[in-house]
């Protein structure tokens, strides 16, 4: 630790502070501005050559974006798809249809889980409120539940919504930070997979037994209920005087589309993901086969094949529709508004991204990502534990998982040298679950849920927030004790 490196990490203490600062004072700086500002202020102090600075900002920038951005783009639109087709909601109704009250908490974690592989928290919670609230609503009718059953559902959904958002790919966070780390594919699926799952149960169903009968007061207003209950697609409001709550969104209806077309098309590019690796790990090279599996299974190539399928599945709904068996149809020009919407509403987190490969970009050919390095083998830090810290930090302070990921992706990945195995994976998945803790008043989806239910500050901090922070804390668990083995 020479006073060089000591410097270097002086700017880089201060480069965090700054970032968190621009965001959170009164100047409100949008979160690409002020990674990009930090980038070059880092870089400048550094003593990064002034030439060669530029030149790092575009490479982070534009390698992430290349990366993850086109990606990002056909995971929103496939979303949007199954959602305006009805996929999602035929995965969610067939899953709890004539299920017996105490395994409604279980099946509804599972259909949220199911429907949160191509969607965004927010996005997948909207999607899920018409079944959460005429389950619940029907639980009321029947009594005997202890507790709010909205809460007793609504929970389990908030689990497994935000494990897949932080800890599994296709989503834009763990891609991204698998992209920062190269951490493989199929691995990185792998273990997600195997950390999320106990995460979700005990986030979920059994803490949801645990906290219903201690709230039960939660429930959503009447007028809400009935709009997404209601058998026609109507706007509905989820506190648009809150910051961060979406006003006017619309509840999915009931279309032709089979079920087992709808869980297809959520599952194609999972499992076009993992038969990747299964081809790179038992078939050769030069066989035909694995190189036409390999190739499928790119993140991009994967996410283009489920868009494709969700297209398909979406036709087949409209020619039911079509022919009077049920729903209602789509014009082409309804499904082409729909899809450019998806992308409107991702349009600021593929900036983010971009101006976090900048900061990673910079941190690196500026010798910051050396100085790290060199400190954290001098203090014998656990680059899983850390990598989570600092997305949780960062994540609560400047109100963005996003930009807590990709920001912890830039200061450890120098730990990890050029990447690849166990040991990236489970920084991955430990990065994912950091930014997910401690969701609290400065996030949108900690007031989407306070909204949409219906409930105060600390009823929302019982449920909202502290879910998340289970799923953080458990996902750091699983990915330490799978650490063992790295």
């Amino acid at each position: 630790m020479t006073a060089h490196t000591w410097w270097l990490l002086l700017i880089l203490t201060v480069a965090i502070a700054a970032l968190i600062y621009l965001i959170n004072s009164r100047l409100r700086v949008h979160p690409f501005v002020a990674l990009i500002l930090v980038s070059v202020g880092t870089g400048i102090a550094a003593g990064e050559p002034a030439a060669k600075l530029a030149g790092s900002i575009e490479e982070g920038a534009g390698g992430t974006l290349g990366d993850v951005g086109v990606t990002l783009a056909l995971g929103a639109m496939l979303g949007r798809l199954l959602s305006d087709s009805g996929a999602t909601d035929a995965i969610a109704r067939a899953l709890v249809a004539r299920a017996e009250p105490r395994r409604l908490p279980w099946l509804v974690g599972a259909a949220a889980f199911v429907i949160g592989v191509p969607m965004f928290f927010e996005v997948g919670l909207i999607v899920l409120l018409p079944l959460i609230f005429s389950v619940a609503r029907r639980m009321e009718e029947q009594g005997g539940t202890k507790g709010s059953p909205y809460v007793l559902l609504g929970v389990p959904a908030i689990a497994s919504l935000s494990t897949l958002h932080g800890m599994l790919p296709p989503h834009p966070g763990p891609l991204t930070a698998m992209t920062g780390l190269h951490a493989d594919l199929g691995l990185t699926l792998g273990v997600g997979i195997v950390c999320a799952v106990p995460t979700v149960i005990l986030a979920g169903p059994v803490y949801a037994r645990w906290i219903a009968p201690r709230l039960p007061d939660v429930a959503p207003d009447a007028e809400l209920v009935a709009q997404f209950t209601g058998a026609e697609r109507q706007p509905a409001e989820t506190g648009a005087s809150a910051p961060g709550a979406r006003a006017g969104a619309e509840v999915p209806r009931r279309t032709g589309v089979p079920t087992g077309l709808a869980v297809a098309a959520v599952l194609v590019p999972v499992v076009l993901m993992l038969l990747r690796t299964l081809a790179e790990t038992v078939l050769d090279e030069s066989s035909g086969l694995g190189a036409a599996l390999v190739f499928a299974g790119e993140p991009l190539v994967a996410m283009l094949a489920g868009f494709v399928f969700a297209l398909g599945v979406t036709m087949v709904g409209a020619a039911r529709s079509a022919s009077g068996r049920s729903g209602s149809g789509r014009s082409g020009e309804e499904t082409r508004a729909s899809l450019t919407d998806s992308l409107k509403s991702i349009a600021a987190i593929l900036l983010i991204i971009g101006g976090g490969g900048a900061f990673k970009q910079v941190l690196q050919d500026s010798g910051i990502g050396d100085a790290i390095a060199s400190a954290a083998e001098g203090a014998h830090i656990n680059v899983v534990l850390l990598g989570w810290l600092i997305a949780l930090l960062l994540s609560l302070t400047t109100g963005s998982a996003t930009v807590g990921i990709v920001s912890a992706t830039g200061i450890v990945a120098p730990l990890i040298g050029d990447g690849g195995g166990l040991e990236a994976s489970l920084l991955v998945v430990a990065i994912g679950a950091g930014s997910l803790g401690l969701n609290y008043v400065n996030h949108a989806g900690f007031w989407l849920v306070k909204e949409s239910f219906g409930m105060d500050l600390t009823q929302a901090t019982k449920t909202q927030t502290a879910v998340q922070t289970l799923v953080s804390v458990l996902g750091l668990a699983m990915a330490l004790l799978l650490s063992v083995f790295a």
